[in-house]
């Protein structure tokens, strides 16, 4: 706005002389007698009246300019003060970050932290996927902690160890120059190294049952690049030892893929339940077979004896009977012979069973049904 003034000032100044320069112009074209002082002055009033309703606005406009470039620039002052403040916040609190993160018992917590909270993410549970903080003793006695044990679908187990090598990688950070960051990010690789082979000295597999390997988890992605920069055969050295290195990233892959196996142990579980119970209801239909083809020999017999019955009633019992009627025992006006019906035959017989899980030696059909059905649950 201050680079306007001098042009408006020139505007208006222009204006006034060129208003001069037509009043006089006027005065000595005209060719009538010169007029009055008050007629002069009234023609050169009516021609800077506009002038001066101009510079008024244009008074207005800078004064308005003004108020508001002077409010913005409160404004804009005010933001910079509060982003100085958040900025010396900020800064404050990252220094004590990095103090508390130079600490081991701090970096320690860190990791365990994070590494929980990736396998939790991955929809394990504590105490039923996995142990935290579980120890063993190794041969000569010393006291071994890893900070995980995720248990596998066929009772094995993996174990997986944070660690946080941070000091060399804050200093590399803070460095002032490419060499001392190239000599303090070599530091920070040979750091990576070191925790690699202790982990692996320990042996945890041999303890735990788990396959020949154990994870060492770095809580950063950086922490890893950046010792593949100085070291590119970091992860080599670490899977000659049995030690595979792994990130928030590679872990969380790991850890669903494990859960997701624990998933598929559960279905097959299931599957061989349902294996068992059907094996024990085949031996159990051939069990019932066998009684149903007893219970059937015997309904069998009972008609036979029922028919052998029925034929001695008639063949005898009945013969006698009439004869008593004939000899007028039994009063027939009355109408007491009423013939004494027999009783009839029983011509059906059982059913036989057709089955062939209920027929005699099923047993053996059984199982191979049974042998089989195994098969049909590893195929699915």
């Amino acid at each position: 706005m201050a680079d306007l003034l001098p042009l408006v000032l020139g505007l208006v100044l222009g204006l006034v002389l060129g208003a001069g320069g037509v009043l006089l112009v006027v005065r000595t074209t005209r060719p009538a007698p010169t007029p009055s002082l008050a007629a002069e002055r009234a023609a050169v009033d009516a021609m800077v009246r506009p002038l001066q309703d101009t510079l008024a606005r244009v008074s207005d406009d800078l004064a308005r300019a003004e108020r508001e470039r002077a409010a913005a620039q409160a404004a804009l002052t005010e933001q910079v003060r509060q982003t100085a403040l958040g900025t010396d916040a900020l800064r404050d609190q990252t220094g004590r970050l990095v103090t508390a993160l130079r600490r081991s018992e701090v970096r320690g917590r860190w990791g365990e932290v994070t590494l929980r909270r990736l396998v939790e993410s991955a929809g394990m549970l504590p105490h039923v996927h996995f142990e935290e903080q579980d120890s063993t003793r190794d041969d000569d006695g010393e006291l071994l902690r890893p900070d995980l044990v995720v248990d596998l679908s066929d009772g094995r187990q993996v174990v997986v160890d944070a660690k946080v090598p941070l000091s060399s990688y804050l200093d590399a950070a803070e460095a002032a120059d490419d060499a001392t960051t190239r000599l303090l990010l070599a530091r920070h690789a040979s750091e990576v190294v070191a925790h690699v082979d202790r982990l692996a000295s320990k042996e945890y597999w041999r303890r735990y049952g788990s396959p020949e390997f154990v994870v060492l988890f770095l809580p950063a992605e950086s922490f890893l690049s950046s010792a593949l920069e100085v070291r590119p055969d970091l992860l080599e050295h670490a899977f000659a030892r049995d030690v595979v290195i792994a990130t928030p990233t590679t872990l969380l892959a790991l850890l669903r893929t494990v859960a997701h196996t624990w998933r598929q142990e559960a279905a097959t579980r299931n599957v061989r339940e349902v294996q068992r119970l059907a094996r024990d209801l085949h031996g159990r239909l051939a069990t019932l077979g066998g009684h149903l083809a007893r219970l059937g020999s015997a309904l069998d017999g009972a008609v036979g004896s029922y028919n052998a019955t029925v034929g001695s009633l008639e063949s005898r019992v009945l013969v006698t009977a009439r004869s008593m009627a004939t000899l007028g025992v039994v009063d027939e006006a009355a109408g007491e012979d009423a013939g004494l019906p027999g009783p009839r035959l029983v011509t059906s017989s059982t059913r036989p069973l057709t089955a062939p899980e209920l027929l005699p030696g099923a047993e053996s059909g059984l199982a191979t049904l049974a042998t089989d059905l195994p098969r049909a649950g590893a195929g699915a």
